[in-house]
């Protein structure tokens, strides 16, 4: 027997370095294999990881509905970055990342340090061109990780924290597919899965032409694409889906963290293929990525004033802008499960997307072969001129958002008098006239004419103090293997506007000889860059939400077209050359400001410890399914330690006289909520709660806290709490 004489450090780095000579090794392996021709199936190098990136759970601004008063205040799933490499088996440097993170979109600043990690790590494999971040939109993780000013506005600036746990995770997502890489093969297919999403906007959308709406069944896609990773021998080691349903099965009067019913649909894959790993340590990898979400709800029962005492009261909201007695503020999309909880809206809508992916991945789907081409350029989309098909030029405009942005939508209504479908040309608001100019510079005419028929409410492309406001340039990306193209997309896309742009990329790819007449194509977004909303020219004149927050005027659709078809000739292999790009945004994370202060301290009360049970469970009767057990304890501020990959809470069994952890934080059954009840005096509780599940064994169970307490002189120290046993029959 030897024993290593390293430190921990050092073995660390021996174990990097002898999983990068074994990845050498398949790869060289591989590559011969795939040469001699004993590869016909196998062609790629596949690659998955999952990782933490929950930022501060409490007294952080959440992301998504913009909502001030949404601050978190605990959790109640993790959130996660989950990634897939794909490689080209004869020449592994031909290959790319593609990342599904449990946030409401990428960032380029979030994308910028990701890429700058990884360059630095594996300097010849991952890259600025090949790294894409996506985002399952979802609106109940922690916020305050956009660079730019307009985003951190509810989030009292920036907030470091939250990108770095972003930052840090989903690097370690990526680390860990790139070492699990091995030889294996990609299938592909796509299936209906209806009452997942509704169109929030159907108004908007009957302003597209009527035979292009014809050739649709839905109003909204309805297909989930899912991409197979399987090993050399067929055995499924995950896949990356995508399907279009926005993150807002949470309601904006949640404030515990959530990966919303993209999060949900991934743990519950997860835990059905590895029921006895934890969240978070499984091998399988389960990725339900967003689509052209723009105008997709989860709220499938449709919208309903709620307007206690008015004659509308229960009635549909009014149909072309979604208003209850022409006001906003009443009228709510109910989702599938409203009637018990947004948690159980949220967890249907989840588990129907599960069902398709499950479908799709009993059945025997067509193999994948062929290339693995990336490109990617940056697009500045301030007066960005360019040609249409009929030759007439025209011109996208500096970012600006609409009177109907603060309208809100169905998933979270806006607030005063503002109400979507706002486009007239009558006399406002002086009020709302007056601070919009305080807020942002008043459009000069050309910004004014650019945005047309938008009336301007936020003039966000000609702020720039401290910083600038929304970005002016974007990520423009293609990822291709085989037949499968995945458009990387800067912001959300309508469903029209998504099918718009997916067939015109297909029909390039299929007439240029670069894809056959089985080409797939998926828009994946938000992406990259948020670049807010894309509609429809039709969609935009009348001025809903979403086009409201079409920042970049009514051209923007066909700027992108213009853009991603310009860029379809690179994805040829062999094609030489580099595509025409604009200058990458700057960094402005050094600008960056934050009003959110640190913590000061942490004291428990006099006679008191933390971690000290203040009420617990119940010890005299048994609990059983469908029952909350809960226990509440002197607790301390969570901001104090993350605990990445890790957890504030554990249900423990007694199992042959030892306790062992059966249940985390990142189980949706496990509520972890933190309450300050002194500011002055550093005072907090911690309430903790299970849900008994159906499936649970009988036995003896307890809660346990993990907690960490700050002391006025700065220091952190860990502390442990736990309640009573109790037993589960």
């Amino acid at each position: 027997m030897y024993i290593l004489d390293t430190t921990p450090t050092e073995l660390d780095g021996l174990l990097h370095w002898f999983s990068d000579v074994f990845h050498k090794i398949c790869v060289c392996l591989t590559a011969l294999l795939a040469s001699t021709g004993m590869f016909t199936q196998q062609s790629y190098l596949l690659g998955l990881g999952i990782a933490d990136i929950t930022g501060p759970v409490v007294e952080t601004n959440m992301m998504g509905y913009a909502s001030l008063p949404q601050t978190d205040t605990g959790l109640h799933m993790r959130q996660r970055s989950r990634a897939w490499i794909v490689a080209d088996a004869s020449n592994p440097s031909d290959r790319f990342v593609y990342i599904n993170a449990d946030i409401a979109m990428g960032d380029t600043g979030l994308r910028r340090s990701i890429v700058e990690q990884l360059s630095s790590m594996y300097p010849d494999l991952y890259n600025n061109e090949n790294i894409a971040l996506g985002s399952t939109h979802s609106h109940s993780g922690v916020g305050g990780y956009l660079e730019n000013l307009l985003p951190q506005i509810t989030s009292k600036g920036y907030v470091k924290e939250t990108a770095d746990a972003i930052v840090a995770g989903t690097v370690l997502a990526v680390k860990r597919a790139h070492e699990s890489l091995q030889p294996g093969q990609l299938s592909l297919g796509n299936t209906t899965v209806l009452e997942a999403n509704i169109n929030r906007s159907p108004s908007a959308y009957l302003t597209n032409p009527a035979e292009e709406r014809a050739r649709y069944r839905y109003d909204q896609d309805k297909e989930l694409t899912l991409l197979r990773f399987d090993d050399v021998s067929g055995n499924p080691r995950g896949f990356l889906s995508f399907f279009p349903v926005h993150g807002t099965s949470i309601y904006e009067n949640n404030t515990l963290v959530s990966g919303d019913n993209k999060g949900m649909a991934a743990y519950l894959y997860e835990a059905m293929m590895e029921p006895h790993a934890m969240p978070g340590n499984n091998t399988f990898v389960a990725g339900f990525a967003q689509a052209n979400v723009g105008d997709t709800s989860p709220n499938t029962e449709g919208a309903f004033c709620e307007s206690p005492g008015q004659p509308w009261d229960g009635l549909p909201c009014e149909f072309d802008h979604s208003t209850c007695g022409n006001r906003t503020q009443d009228c709510h999309g109910r989702g599938p499960g409203f009637r018990i909880s947004d948690f159980e809206s949220n967890r249907i809508v989840a588990q129907r997307q599960v069902d398709g992916a499950k479908k799709l991945m009993s059945r025997s789907l067509p193999v994948i072969s062929g290339p693995v081409v990336y490109v990617h350029t940056y697009l500045n989309m301030s007066y960005h001129s360019f040609q249409l098909p009929n030759g007439t030029t025209v011109q996208t405009c500096p970012p600006a958002l609409g009177y109907s942005f603060a309208g809100g939508t169905t998933d979270g209504p806006g607030a005063f008098d503002f109400v979507q479908g706002d486009n007239s040309s009558s006399p406002r608001n002086p009020f709302w006239e007056l601070v919009k100019g305080a807020v942002t510079p008043r459009p000069p005419v050309e910004q004014a004419e650019c945005q047309y028929p938008k009336p301007i409410l936020l003039n966000a492309g000609y702020a720039s103090s401290p910083y600038t406001w929304s970005p002016h340039v974007v990520d423009i990306q293609l990822l291709r293997v085989g037949n499968l193209v995945i458009l990387v997309m800067p912001g959300e896309m309508t469903t029209m506007a998504g099918r718009r742009l997916r067939e015109v990329v297909r029909a390039q790819l299929i007439s240029s000889g670069i894809v056959g007449d089985d080409a797939y194509v998926v828009v994946a977004g938000p992406a990259n860059t948020y670049g807010h909303y894309v509609t429809t020219r039709e969609e935009y004149a009348v001025q809903r939400y979403e086009g409201a927050s079409t920042i970049y005027g009514q051209w923007t659709l066909d700027a992108y077209i213009d853009k991603y078809t310009d860029l379809v000739r690179f994805l040829k292999p062999g094609f030489t050359g580099t595509p025409e790009s604009n200058d990458a945004p700057k960094d402005l994370t050094s600008k960056s400001i934050t009003l959110r202060t640190g913590v000061i301290v942490d004291h428990a009360p006099l006679g008191k410890h933390f971690g000290d049970v203040l009420t617990d469970v119940l010890t005299n009767a048994p609990y059983h399914a469908g029952d909350t057990v809960s226990a509440r304890f002197v607790g301390a501020n969570p901001r104090n330690n993350l605990r990445l990959e890790e957890t504030f809470l554990t249900v423990d069994q007694l199992m042959n006289g030892q306790w062992i952890s059966v249940r985390s934080d990142s189980h949706p059954s496990t509520r972890f909520e933190w309450l300050r009840t002194s500011t002055t005096f550093g005072y907090s509780t911690v309430n903790i709660s299970w849900t008994i599940e159906d499936i649970t064994a009988p036995g003896t169970y307890r809660l346990t806290y993990l907690g960490d307490a700050k002391s006025l002189g700065g220091s952190i120290s860990p502390f442990t709490g736990y309640s009573s046993s109790f037993t589960v029959s």
